[in-house]
């Protein structure tokens, strides 16, 4: 009986642990993914604004959900694991749907900017699949491989291009000006940085850590 109500505490413990407020920040995050496919699909006036509304929801969910797990100590297994599998798919969701919709990446410049763009959304998604392939092999080690400064403005300048390119197409919808475009361009301005920083970032974790490969 004693064991049996321990192992019932302890399970009760762990579902806490689980659905702490961080890990439900970021489970939060991680349902907004379909909700904006199916909005940016769906064609009604300004649904590239609530598309927008809702990157920016994810976003701010971002800001806090580490935050409140460090500060109030609930840093769990489960919300290393999934905060940045969450921020990965939402980025790499929206740019793959851009592509779908040519005018946001080169309503502005040319036809020529989407076989850029795609060329750029590829890099990206590399860089990805490598630097997650590269930790895997870190951790199998024992080595715990971190974010460094590049990296993090590398996923501010995503981040950025993404919310700005959704703002712009929004706003074209309704006032096609030079407003809507001089915000279309600083956004595939960003997209470009973005891609550079995505390459720089790539070759210095590899660099810095190549000792991982020569084990």
């Amino acid at each position: 009986m004693v064991d049996n109500e321990e192992n019932k505490n302890e399970s009760e413990q762990n579902k806490t642990v689980i659905w702490n407020l961080p890990n439900i920040l970021t489970f939060s995050r991680m349902l907004i993914i379909p909700v904006f496919v199916a909005i940016f699909y769906i064609n009604f006036p300004g649904h590239y604004l609530v598309c927008w509304g809702l990157f920016a929801l994810a976003c701010i969910t971002d800001l806090f959900d580490g935050a409140i797990a460090r500060k109030h100590n609930l840093v769990t297994n489960l919300g290393k694991f999934l905060d940045p599998i969450a921020d990965k798919v939402l980025v790499l969701t929206a740019f793959i749907l851009f592509l779908t919709v040519p005018q946001i990446f080169c309503a502005n410049v040319g036809n020529w900017m989407i076989l850029v763009s795609a060329c750029g959304v590829v890099i990206i998604v590399a860089r990805e699949l490598i630097v997650s392939g590269f930790r895997m092999v870190a951790a199998s080690s024992g080595e715990v491989i971190a974010a460094d400064k590049i990296g993090k403005y590398k996923t501010f300048s995503q981040d950025l291009s993404v919310g700005i390119l959704l703002f712009a197409e929004g706003w074209r919808q309704f006032d096609d000006s030079v407003f809507a475009m001089t915000v279309n361009i600083i956004g595939i301005s960003l997209f470009l940085l973005s891609v550079i920083l995505t390459v720089v970032s790539g070759v210095n974790y590899i660099v810095k850590n190549i000792n991982v490969l020569k084990k």
